[in-house]
Formats: structure tokens, sequence, C-alpha cells
């Protein structure tokens, strides 16, 4: 009786060992499973961000090739490059076709902020806003805003009074508010040093901007850019652009890079391009 007892238990001893062993390896299983997929899964990341980058350099090379009519156009079309099994998709923005916060007019930023929906008073107090944090001194320009203005918003900071350092600076300003920032964000620069946006790359929005265009004389200009020879437009590209490259896996993996490069020139010894501003991910 005694040795049936014992042996028993031995043998519920072996079952729950056997559930503890079943239930371990389970669970090991199903990390592996999952660390798989991790690393396939970054291992596609990977492989898409790279091709991302080779649309950047791609981009980089169609803008100083030495053939006039293979040369690419920095107004904002799209370009597709395929690079192993990925699908890129490329587009390119000459700086000097956006509204530059450091050097823009009161009239092309008030044109701007009207076009992107804000109203006549809204518009000029934008203007005048960005104006006041790039100027120095303590002193408040009519509908503008220095130290005081940012106080009395509840705000724990106030102007550069000093050129912007940065785009995203711009979202600091004084009444600058979500919807706004979105939707002039895209067209806003502080590399080209011109008070306007040059016509021959600027996008809606920026030409939106410009004093006395109106919507007619920009439907003009974008038609004519889109009939024009390929060499002659992309003749008048300058020397600062902003590249966006979207890379595609056949699996549906995606990666984003944003970079706004100056092009050097293609000299021995030379780096051809510096960068000024890199971004990974959908953002603007």
């Amino acid at each position: 009786m005694k040795r049936a007892r014992t042996r028993g238990v031995a043998l519920l001893i072996v079952l729950w060992g056997c559930t503890l062993l079943a239930i371990m390896l389970g669970g090991f299983a199903a990390l592996a499973r999952t660390e798989g997929l991790q690393a396939r899964y970054q291992f596609a990341q990977t492989r898409a961000h790279y091709a991302a980058e080779a649309g950047m350099v791609r981009a980089i090379e169609g803008l100083q090739t030495t053939d006039p009519d293979a040369r690419w156009i920095a107004d904002g079309r799209p370009y597709v490059f395929v690079f192993d099994d990925a699908t890129v998709n490329i587009t390119v923005v000459d700086e000097d076709g956006k509204v530059d916060l450091n050097a823009a007019s009161d009239q092309v930023l008030t044109g701007l902020f009207k076009a992107a929906g804000a109203n006549d008073d809204k518009a000029k107090s934008l203007s005048a806003a960005i104006q006041d944090w790039r100027r120095p001194g303590d002193a408040a320009s009519p509908n503008g805003a220095k130290k005081p203005q940012y106080d009395a918003a509840g705000l724990g900071y106030g102007p550069r009074n000093g050129p912007f350092a940065t785009v995203e600076e711009a979202r600091m300003v004084l009444g600058m508010d979500p919807a706004i920032w979105t939707a002039v964000a895209p067209v806003l620069t502080i590399w080209s040093g011109r008070e306007r946006p040059n016509t021959e790359h600027a996008q809606p929005l920026a030409l939106a901007s410009i004093p006395g265009l109106g919507d007619a004389g920009a439907a003009a200009i974008l038609a004519t850019r889109g009939q024009a020879n390929g060499a002659s437009v992309a003749g008048g590209n300058g020397v600062t652009h902003t590249i966006r490259a979207e890379a595609i896996l056949d699996d549906g993996t995606r990666s984003f890079l944003t970079s706004t490069i100056r092009l050097r020139g293609i000299r021995s010894g030379n780096q051809p391009y510096a960068i000024l501003r890199w971004r990974e991910g959908d953002v603007e």
C-alpha cells in the first residue's frame, strides 16, 4: 500500500514536471517567434531606410548632372527611383521658392498667412510678430509682440530679438496656432535670404504670398512651368534644396527621409554638398 502511494506521488510529480516543461517550451517558442518577427521588421525597416538614403543621393546626382536635359527640376514635382525591391518617391524643392522667415517683407508674410486661412487681422498680427521676433530691441511694432506681450499671454519666453535659427522656431511666435503652422510650415525657410519667393520654384501657397500676383497670376506661372522645357527650368535651380524621399518595399514597409542640403559643386577633393537639416519619419 505504501509502495503504491509512493508510485502515485512519483507519477504526479512526473506529470507536473512534464506540464511545466511544456509550458516553458511554449513560452520559449512564443518568445522566439516574437523575436523573429521583430528582427524581420527591423531588417525591413533598415532596408527601407537605406533605400530612402539612396533616393537622397540619386536626387543630389540629378541636381548636379552636367546633362541639362537630365537635370532634375527643384519645384516639387515627383520623381520615382527604383532601388533593389524598393520604390522610392522623391520630391525636391528649391529653398529660394519659399518664404524666408528672416528676410520676407511684411507684405509677403501677411499674404502667406492670409493664403493659409487667417483673416486680415490675424495675418497682420502674425506678420508683425514674426518681424518682432527677428528684430533687435524691446519695443513692439504695431500689432507685433515683444517680451511683455508674451508675458501677458502666459508664455515663459520672449522673442529671440535676432534671426530665426530654425524653421521650427516659428511655432513659438505669439499667435501661431497649430492649423496655421501646419499649412505654412512646408513653404517656410531660413536659407534663401530673399524678400519674396522665386516664382520659378515656388509652390502654390508661396506664390499666393507674393503681393499683386493673385490667383490668376499664380495659375499662369504654374501652367507655364508645367509646359516649359525641362532643361530651361532646371537651369534656374539654386544651391539649397529640401529633398523628401519615401521608400516603399514590396511588403509595404515604408521609410521617410527629409533633408535640406546645400550644393557645393563637383570639384576634386570636395564634398559635393553639405547637410543643413536631416529628419527621419513622416514629418513636415
